[in-house]
């Protein structure tokens, strides 16, 4: 569908820097956009390539200025970039109703608005609520709840007695509910520890592709509200996340950690089990943390430190060549001075 700027603009509370009425049917990178198109720049780079492209308008900053595109000026561009994409990229429509090939159990209770796709399976005592979507092959285990507006995408299972909230999205492939990593050494063997609890998700929340979530051994493993977990993250039992935190891709968390809100883990790092990850905490990628982490602190390392001790000892590391050859020499010139001498004739 077109929009002109100024439609854009207002929409954004933006402003506008040249022709309003300029026509827009489509949201494209600078290097590959065309006439109609309108692209982003966030900073002088990204400026100069939109400046040099095809495209007919440029969503930019205030207080940025252009001699040949027109632009739609506002505070947050990254933020305007977001919302104005679905404009021109709408999300697929999945109309209401149950697919011939799912299986839903008598006692299962699906809102007369939600979706469910093929080859789906709804166990005994499920709730849906409005406007669910489940796309396809979905399992939702006994006693599940999902709240309104959630959408589950191809092959995710939820096992029994996992609470979505409304506006959850769950990508492809992942399981949420699956039993926590339990078990006593007796007799040479591991026996299992029945793991009781579930999950709760709360509202708000995106989980990535291929993403496991065990549930509590006893009690709940919990996701708090807004948080965005990347793909192939691994939640283990009794672990509490916070509100709006980030869990970028490949990191895992031991079991009974409990993280704050606002928490940002980069990738692939690794948190031991029963840890206090305070709120607003970072850290780094690739890093292991083995100890509890104070609010708002920034750590990296193996094992994680907090991030001046670590750079100290990085820095300390790329001057230990230099520093062993220079006591090798002073050994050199010491054993030297210490040579006895021959007595002259």
């Amino acid at each position: 569908m077109p929009y002109t700027v100024n439609e854009i603009a207002a929409a954004l509370r933006g402003e506008v820097a040249g022709d309003g009425s300029t026509v827009l049917t489509g949201f494209a990178p600078a290097a590959v956009s065309r006439p109609g198109d309108l692209t982003f720049a966030e900073n002088e780079e990204y400026l100069a390539q939109a400046e040099a492209s095809q495209a007919s308008a440029v969503l930019v900053g205030l207080g940025v200025v252009s001699a040949s595109k027109v632009l739609i000026r506002v505070r947050h561009p990254r933020l305007a970039f977001a919302r104005v994409l679905p404009w021109f990229f709408p999300e697929p429509a999945h109309p209401a109703g149950v697919h011939a090939t799912a299986v839903v159990a008598r006692s299962a209770r699906v809102d007369g608005t939600a979706h469910i796709g093929p080859h789906c399976v709804i166990g005994e005592g499920v709730e849906i609520g409005a406007r669910v979507v489940l796309e396809g092959g979905n399992h939702i285990g006994a006693e599940c709840r999902l709240g309104a507006d959630t959408h589950l995408f191809p092959n995710v299972v939820l096992y029994a007695r996992t609470c979505v909230g409304d506006r959850v999205r769950i990508h492809a492939g992942s399981v949420v509910g699956s039993d926590g990593f339990g078990y006593v050494f007796d007799g040479g063997a591991h026996h299992k520890v029945p793991q009781v609890g579930n999950v709760v998700v709360h509202d708000d929340v995106e989980i990535g592709a291929n993403v496991t979530i065990d549930r509590g051994a006893l009690g709940s493993t919990i996701i708090g509200k807004g948080t965005k977990i990347d793909n192939l993250v691994m939640v283990a039992h009794n672990v509490v996340v916070g509100e709006h935190c980030i869990l970028i891709s490949q990191v895992g968390i031991a079991g009974s950690t409990s993280l704050g809100n606002y928490v940002t883990l980069a990738g692939q790092v690794g948190l031991a089990g029963h840890l206090a990850i305070g709120d607003q905490a970072t850290v780094a990628a690739k890093s292991g943390v083995m100890h509890n982490i104070p609010k708002g602190e920034k750590w990296f390392g193996i094992p994680a430190q907090p991030d001046r001790q670590a750079k100290r000892q990085i820095i300390a590391l790329h001057q230990l060549p230099e520093l062993i050859r220079r006591v090798r020499d002073l050994e050199q010139r010491l054993q030297e001075r210490e040579a006895p001498r021959t007595p002259p004739a």
